[in-house]
């Protein structure tokens, strides 16, 4: 979660997690002194991890464990050691390269016939978990299949050396070391034996793919065998998974949202959960349910667009950005938010998408600095593309005398701004 932004659209978990290894390991080729990165790999284990591993409470026995023998997996993508190539990172995005793609049709079908056998399958632990924890059971069900294919791909990594290779030559090593003392805990904690506890290239574990950080908050014992198995429970797993929305906000009886009309003369500008408003004001601005759907009648709603007015438009709760807690992407949210109303019975996402292509992640980048400069809030200008990108690049369209898209053209990101 979080830390890998694996799009999977398109094929299964493991299938994109082998792509991605494949595409994206270290050089064989590289200047890389593999034996002495080793041995200062095992001075790092002793000296910083030990140390912080004690802070944290884990007991030297599981340390030890858990640490004796460790070798760095190599295999790994993101890795910059001494001596490899400067690593760029990610240069294309959903979001702006492609958000059809994400979120076409095809990646429905066979995830939504799954899901309705695994809701008849296991309804007694379906049932169990809506009432414990109030999170409507489709959603837990979408969440499961977008992240394991419920429970059917491979989670090929240990994960205590997945990240202690990150922790330590991993690009983004900071990002991983907090994550490595956390599973440590895991290990000492929970009992989880150290081959069993299998994770992503990333850590991301079992069959939630929690973050061991997000492990400890968030798993539950849902079979009351005394284990929070998130890797082979099926119980576990599900309550796992509503447990997490409902820490993180899930509201009760209110939907996601629903793909709407809106008309052309309602700036994209106004997207965003900031410019929330009342559902019954709305459809005084024009707004209507598509594919004979209704508009929801109480609470807060905002626009979301993913791709502006190059693409489908929806109106959304807090739910959907607690659906984006789980995964920090507007595209991921509305994948899961629509796969649960697809198990439903629920029909396509109808809006069209004209989207250009073609962005990198770099072009974004310095887009959205520019933005910044002239006072516009794009959130981050990091590359990566939310709300607030979107309504930056609207305003900006609508300075320059242009009607506004709120999503830039291919042949133009590079004036945005300018």
């Amino acid at each position: 979660m979080r830390i890998s932004r694996i799009d999977v659209s398109n094929v299964t978990a493991a299938v994109a997690l082998a792509l991605v290894v494949a595409g994206s390991a270290l050089p064989a080729s590289a200047a890389v002194d593999r034996p002495r990165v080793e041995a200062d790999f095992r001075v790092w284990v002793e000296r910083q991890l030990k140390p912080a591993a004690a802070k944290a409470g884990v007991s030297a026995a599981t340390f030890e464990a858990a640490m004796s023998g460790v070798t760095l997996d190599w295999t790994l993508p993101d890795l910059a050691p001494p001596g490899a190539p400067k690593l760029e990172g990610p240069q294309r995005q959903a979001e702006f390269s492609d958000p059809a793609k994400y979120v076409a049709e095809p990646n429905f079908a066979a995830l939504t016939a799954e899901g309705q056998a695994e809701l008849k399958k296991h309804r007694a632990t379906f049932d169990a978990v809506e009432k414990r924890f109030g999170v409507p059971r489709e959603i837990v069900a979408a969440i499961w299949g977008r992240e394991s294919r419920f429970g059917r791909a491979k989670i090929p990594y240990v994960a205590v050396r997945a990240l202690a290779t990150e922790a330590f030559i991993g690009a983004r090593k900071e990002r991983f070391f907090g994550e490595l003392v956390a599973a440590l805990k895991v290990l000492d904690g929970d009992h989880v034996a150290l081959g069993d506890m299998k994770s992503s290239w990333a850590g991301a574990m079992g069959q939630p793919q929690f973050l061991p950080s997000k492990y400890l908050e968030n798993a539950v014992d849902m079979d009351g065998d005394g284990k929070r198995d998130i890797w082979n429970s099926v119980p576990d797993v599900l309550g796992s998974i509503a447990n997490y929305m409902k820490r993180h906000g899930w509201v009760s009886g209110r939907p996601w949202g629903v793909e709407i009309d809106l008309p052309a003369s309602v700036s994209c500008t106004v997207e965003g959960p900031d410019q929330a408003k009342a559902a019954a004001e709305w459809p005084k601005l024009g707004a209507m349910a598509k594919g004979g759907a209704a508009l929801p009648k109480a609470g807060d709603y905002n626009l979301m667009a993913p791709a502006g007015r190059t693409g489908p438009q929806f109106l959304v709760s807090k739910n959907f950005y607690v659906i984006k807690e789980y995964n920090e992407s507007d595209l991921y949210a509305l994948f899961v938010g629509h796969l649960a109303d697809r198990m439903r019975g629920g029909g396509p996402i109808l809006g069209k998408w004209s989207t250009p292509k073609g962005m990198t992640r770099a072009e974004v980048a310095a887009m959205q600095e520019r933005l910044e400069k002239q006072g516009h809030d794009v959130g981050s200008a990091d590359g990566l593309v939310g709300f607030r990108t979107r309504v930056a690049v609207g305003r900006w369209e609508e300075s320059k005398g242009r009607a506004p898209t709120c999503f830039p053209d291919a042949g133009d990101v590079r004036d945005v701004g300018r």
